[in-house]
């Protein structure tokens, strides 16, 4: 790979700010969990579970990423006011699809804890924090949305600012209710309401002022043009985050040691591709652009180059975590049982991240070219696949290498359905229409 390439100070100016909103984001649970722990073992319990709950929030990425691909290709191809209007669909889309969502979790929180079998103090926690955290969810879909389309315009700034901001509120409004209020769990849920409102109410704020001053109305009337590709990728982010959960299901069945091995290995994975995903979403921006400008060659230059460093980042994880084996799990455990786990999955967790690379930057490079009918359809066979080896290697009774093993056949077999359709470039589909 060339040292230097003329897309990389493009790349960099959009990657950089992403990172540090990626990086940012997941301290809302960090913070909950810390100030949330000193509480008891229950209100932990009760944090870990309806964190759980929450995550299906991450289903709802559509909004963003959909958001972002259709309003840089808008603004590539010079049509500014549409993307200005893309903006005004993109907060209905997402006010509506938080409201029914934070419907859903408030009615149904005790139905889903029983369901998933907790009982007593911890059940009634949990439910209580998922009731008044489901206040927040319409807010943070608003926060989703506005993020991808202030990215579609090239603004990463400012949702960097907001969700930093909304961070420092989270940590404030954390300490003084849960502790000088004495407000318990239930003041680390109203905390992270609020804050989550108020990083809402700014994004709004942004896209109405860049809304206003193109004249573009607030009428929903392009929401069908997000829904397009959205769907596509709603599909595919189902599908991802059922074969995690699947793996998760499989493992629990092992024993504590093998459960808490991949915990250690599956969060350092998270951590690493939202490095890695940085890259991926100044695919989608850059590709989405150079699209919509009619520039098909460019595109694919630009694409060549962000797959090439994500696999030298991925690389470089790769070396440092096969070197440091013996030490890094050793950051999060000293039980020998689990240090035993650790090792069986390490080689197949460090070999994986030049692979993530490529997959990552693949995937924002195709979500940029709105080419969602592949994505959704290669990741549904990618869950296939991957559905078969854990069975396999749950019959042979691989353990917890097995899981593992699985993980990898599903990062190859995205990276090898997602390569040739890249390499063979019928995704380059230029203009807006």
């Amino acid at each position: 790979m060339r040292l230097r390439s003329e897309y990389d100070q493009r790349i960099v100016r959009y990657a950089i700010p992403a990172l540090g909103a990626l990086a940012a984001e997941p301290l809302y649970v960090l913070v909950d969990t810390a100030v949330v722990g000193h509480l008891g073992r229950s209100q932990l319990a009760a944090l870990g579970l309806a964190a759980t709950v929450l995550s299906v929030l991450a289903m709802f990425n559509f909004l963003q990423y959909g958001t972002t691909a259709q309003v840089a290709r808008a603004t590539g191809a010079g049509e500014d006011l549409t993307a200005a209007r893309l903006g005004a669909q993109c907060l209905w889309l997402s006010l509506g699809f938080g409201c029914v969502v934070a419907l859903g979790v408030a009615v149904l929180a005790a139905t889903v804890v029983d369901a998933i079998g907790v009982e007593g103090q911890t059940a009634a926690y949990a439910v209580t924090y998922l009731r008044i955290a489901a206040l927040g969810v319409p807010s943070a879909f608003l926060a989703i949305g506005g993020q991808g389309f202030l990215r579609g315009i090239s603004d990463l700034r400012t949702p960097l600012v907001i969700i930093i901001a909304g961070n420092v509120v989270n940590l404030i409004l954390e300490l003084v209710l849960v502790y000088g209020l004495d407000l318990g769990i239930e003041g680390s849920a109203w905390g992270t309401v609020v804050a989550q409102t108020g990083m809402g109410v700014a994004m709004v704020v942004a896209i109405l002022r860049l809304v206003g001053l193109a004249n573009a109305g607030l009428r929903p009337e392009l929401a069908r043009r997000l829904l397009s590709l959205g769907k596509f990728i709603f599909i595919r982010t189902t599908a991802l985050l059922a074969a995690f959960l699947l793996a998760g299901v499989v493992v629990a069945r092992l024993g504590d040691a093998p459960l808490a091995a991949h915990q250690v290995a599956f969060q350092l994975w998270i951590l690493l591709a939202l490095i890695l995903d940085a890259i991926a979403i100044a695919g989608q921006i850059i590709v989405g652009q150079e699209l919509g400008a009619t520039r098909p060659d460019a595109a694919f230059a630009a694409s060549v180059r962000m797959i090439g460093l994500s696999i030298a980042v991925g690389t470089g994880f790769a070396l440092v975590f096969l070197g440091l084996g013996d030490v890094i799990p050793r950051i999060f455990t000293s039980d020998p049982d689990v240090l035993a786990q650790c090792a069986l999955l390490w080689p197949l967790f460090a070999l994986m991240q030049p692979l993530n690379g490529a997959v990552f930057a693949l995937d924002g490079i195709l979500i940029g070219a709105s080419d969602g009918a592949y994505l959704a359809l290669s990741m549904v066979v990618a869950f296939g696949v991957f559905t078969g080896a854990l069975a396999v290697s749950s019959w042979a009774e691989w353990g917890v290498r097995g899981v593992w093993a699985s993980l990898t056949v599903l990062i190859v077999t995205r990276l090898v359905l997602m390569g040739a359709r890249f390499r063979r470039r019928q995704w380059l589909v230029t203009g807006f229409k």
